[in-house]
């Protein structure tokens, strides 16, 4: 089947009458949630809420082979050049390889002899290996107390100071794990608003805080601006050779780093084919092992490296990643649904949906395909989350009532790390509940009984019913972890990274880049010196606002 044919199957099933129905496939098919539900090392998904029945299920399949979804995934895994825009790999799967053993697992299949073994070749490859090396060697020095600040104490904090991929992530599983019987502290600075880091000094001592800067190029405004702002308060204690000596780089700017007094013994570099928001396993991590122990972030590695081999060698029809990309393709192009939460029903994921946001709308949103023509179809749609039950009591309304569906990514951990039986049954029970009220909703029929039984009047009945109607038959997927620790979270993180990769190959864009980025880079450059006073600005409308925060700053 050719991809044109695959796209046009697929848009004559959602033009269907009910094609957005979910509960008539329930009675259609006993077998449906056993059908529906797939594992994949610890975690189990359940797409059985979703209007996916088993035609929609075959097409999908069959518009993943035509879009070349498995020659996508197994290029990437050879690092080959699947970021065409950049002209380079994305090795990220490989920085997840553990020492001595094969880039890919049994069971991936035969692959022409210049493919297999080249990651072990590649420069990329050995570089991580090397950095993860120097990275166990230091973290590991510092919890022993051989490596100590300037004033010969053991360091208590470690701050990383990074922005978007530097932070989003390190941030969530620091977060996430993170227990007082950990060796550091973490903190994450990351806004260049000073608010920030007023709001965080007060907690450090400055004579026992390794501060990381984490920027590959040494130059991004707001990470090196908050770099200077901690250098100089740590330097009014201990003088700026003293405070120097305190900061670590995650950088391929060694003449940067040195610049700021960081010598090269104290920088941690990582491969451009590493795009920042898959970053979390490379040196960016340095911060997830200084305050949670080599040990969890080994183990954080191994957890993805799980997920990898799982993408690598299962059949599309239950390759975990691949059905999540496909279930976000109907609901996108099929369904026309343009946003997505994410509601981790576990206070500690509370920053997953963040670290989500990054990964999957500054990959997907792309309106240019890889063959420079503009896309015809819909891509990333917008993403954002809570934790659950905070979000029954912030947007659920709409989720539940709002005129367009939005589709609902529910994760659940069956096993708490507390002594609170009762608190974690009644989250767990308002997760189930959240997902199957989506589903079942309530009818005018069913709630005018209600109301008539409890004693309404037929005013009453008439004006208020319609607005206690919930239509259901709106879609979720349910993912279940048994439990969370550094192991299972790498594999959760690493699936929703493989989606992305899937995604990237359905719709025919390349999720590696992000030149939208770019451009506010360069705009806030001109707009700084304005603010400045340096310069004028050629934007009418900016300029005006411009003049009069200066009038209200005293100096227009």
């Amino acid at each position: 089947m050719t991809l044109d044919d695959a796209w046009s199957t697929f848009a004559a099933l959602a033009r269907r009458p009910g094609a957005a129905a979910v509960r008539p496939l329930f009675a259609a098919d006993p077998d449906r949630v056993a059908r529906m539900t797939h594992r994949a090392g610890d975690l189990l998904l359940d797409q059985s809420r979703t209007a996916i029945g088993p035609e929609v299920q075959a097409t999908l399949i069959a518009l993943a082979r035509a879009a070349g979804v498995e020659g996508f995934r197994d290029a990437m895994a050879g690092g080959e050049t699947v970021n065409v825009t950049e002209g380079r790999g994305a090795l990220h799967m490989a920085l997840r390889i553990p020492d001595g053993a094969p880039a890919y697992p049994p069971g991936w299949g035969e692959r022409p002899a210049s493919k297999v073994g080249s990651i072990q070749t590649n420069a990329a490859w050995n570089q991580a290996r090397q950095t993860r090396e120097r990275m166990q060697v230091f973290t590991e020095a510092v919890h022993a107390g051989a490596i100590r600040s300037a004033t010969g104490q053991t360091y208590t904090d470690v701050v990383n100071i990074g922005i978007g991929g530097s932070d989003l992530g390190p941030a969530m599983v620091a977060r996430a794990l993170w227990t007082p019987a950990c060796p550091l502290r973490a903190h994450y600075l990351a806004n260049v608003d000073a608010h920030a880091w007023e709001a965080m000094h007060h907690r450090l001592d400055p004579a026992r805080t390794l501060v990381l800067i984490a920027s590959k190029t040494f130059t991004t405004q707001e990470t090196m601006t908050n770099a200077r702002l901690v250098r100089a308060w740590m330097a009014a204690t201990m003088g700026e050779e003293g405070a120097a000596s305190q900061f670590v780089a995650l950088s391929t700017n060694l003449k940067g780093a040195a610049e700021f007094g960081i010598p090269e013994d104290r920088v941690f570099g990582f491969s451009d084919t590493v795009g920042g928001r898959f970053s979390l396993w490379s040196a960016i991590g340095l911060s997830v092992a200084l305050a949670l122990g080599w040990n969890a972030f080994d183990r954080l590695l191994a957890g993805a490296r799980v997920m990898d081999e799982h993408f690598l060698a299962a059949p599309l029809e239950s390759n975990l990643p691949v059905l999540m990309a496909l279930a976000e393709v109907w609901h996108v192009n099929g369904l026309g649904y343009p946003s997505r939460a994410v509601l981790p029903y576990d206070e500690r994921l509370a920053r997953f949906p963040a670290h989500l946001q990054q990964l999957e709308m500054e990959s997907l949103g792309k309106a240019v395909g890889v063959d420079a023509q503009p896309v015809a179809h819909g891509t990333g749609p917008v993403v954002f989350g809570e934790p659950g039950t905070n979000a029954q009591h912030s947007f659920m309304q709409l989720i539940h009532q709002g005129p367009t569906p939005v589709p609902v990514d529910f994760i659940l951990v069956a096993k708490p790390d507390h002594a609170h039986p009762d608190s974690h049954r009644k989250l767990l029970a308002n997760g189930l509940a959240q997902a199957e009220t989506l589903l079942v909703g309530k009818t005018l029929e069913q709630v005018r009984a209600e109301m008539t039984e409890a004693g309404a009047s037929e005013w009453q009945v008439a004006t208020i019913a319609p607005h206690r109607v919930f239509t259901g038959d709106r879609p979720s997927n349910v993912l279940l972890i048994p439990h969370l620790d550094a192991f299972t979270l790498g594999q959760l993180v690493a699936l929703y990274e493989h989606k992305v990769a899937c995604l990237g190959a359905l719709w025919g864009i390349n999720p590696f880049d992000q030149w939208g980025v770019e451009l506010g880079k360069v705009v806030a450059g001109r707009t700084l010196a304005r603010l400045e006073g340096r310069t004028a600005i050629v934007d009418r409308a900016t300029d005006a606002l411009v003049a009069e925060i200066l009038r209200l700053q005293g100096q227009g």
